[in-house]
């Protein structure tokens, strides 16, 4: 079923009203001060010659927002202008890429549109980043950190030994608890050269024979995390075979 006549009369309304005042408003700032304002009038300076960049950044912050406000603004007047354009060419409300009827709904929610909601030309997602966000990226290059088991050196090994030779953040700049400023990195507390902590200090012989327990400082904090967890091992508690030789006697 067609819109009615009706409902297009109130949504052209609707459009010229918002035409309207978005002219009024681009009228009255001068397109967002654009047209008539020097980017440094609003610090009242001549010219950033003698400014270092960083104490322009605000500066430069607010003349980008103010660029993209007026171009989202004259999209704005070029949409209302196509869909009244569409209403008096009596196709108003029929998908300019299928043909068939839009939605009313959909109509009411965007009264500028001439598609429907399959052939939106607005529905792709952009992954384009600013520029500016290259250099917030890992010192390491574009790896992050991650919770995989992978054991060989990469670039995210190589920033942490980097790290531990010291940085600018101290214990206060991380949600988790930090011993002392020589940890004040990330991951600081992981392994180096062993997976496991009891890779640390316990050992065999060429074989895998011959067990043998290499007392240590490390050694005494891994009995006292198992004690406090009440359990065999990390990984829990050993199978009953295994775990009764050393319980039995």
């Amino acid at each position: 079923m067609m819109i009615s006549q009706e409902k297009i009369t109130r949504l052209k309304q609707q459009l010229e009203q918002s035409k309207q005042e978005v002219k009024a408003h681009l009228e009255q700032n001068d397109h967002y001060q654009l047209e008539v304002e020097h980017p440094y009038d609003t610090v009242s300076e001549l010219s950033a010659y003698d400014n270092h960049p960083g104490d322009l950044g605000t500066e430069l912050y607010e003349r980008e927002k103010d660029i993209a406000l007026n171009e989202h603004a004259e999209k704005e007047l070029e949409d209302i202008d196509h869909a009244l354009q569409a209403m008096e060419n009596g196709t108003y409300g029929i998908c300019e890429v299928c043909g068939k009827e839009i939605n009313e709904d959909r109509l009411e929610a965007l009264p500028t549109t001439t598609f429907c909601k399959e052939h939106s030309p607005d529905q792709a997602v952009s992954h384009n980043r600013p520029v500016e966000e290259e250099v917030l990226a890992p010192a390491y290059g574009r790896f992050e950190y991650d919770e995989s088991e992978g054991t060989s050196f990469d670039s995210e090994d190589t920033w942490q030994i980097v790290q531990s030779y010291g940085t600018s953040e101290s214990p206060s700049d991380f949600s988790e608890d930090i011993e002392h400023y020589g940890r004040a990195y990330v991951e600081s507390e992981e392994n180096e050269g062993y997976v496991e902590d009891y890779e640390n200090f316990i050992g065999t012989d060429m074989y895998g024979q011959n067990i043998t327990v290499y007392p240590s400082v490390k050694h005494e904090a891994y009995e006292d995390a198992l004690d406090e967890e009440g359990t065999m091992t990390s990984f829990g508690d050993l199978p009953a075979y295994e775990k009764d030789p050393y319980t039995e006697g």
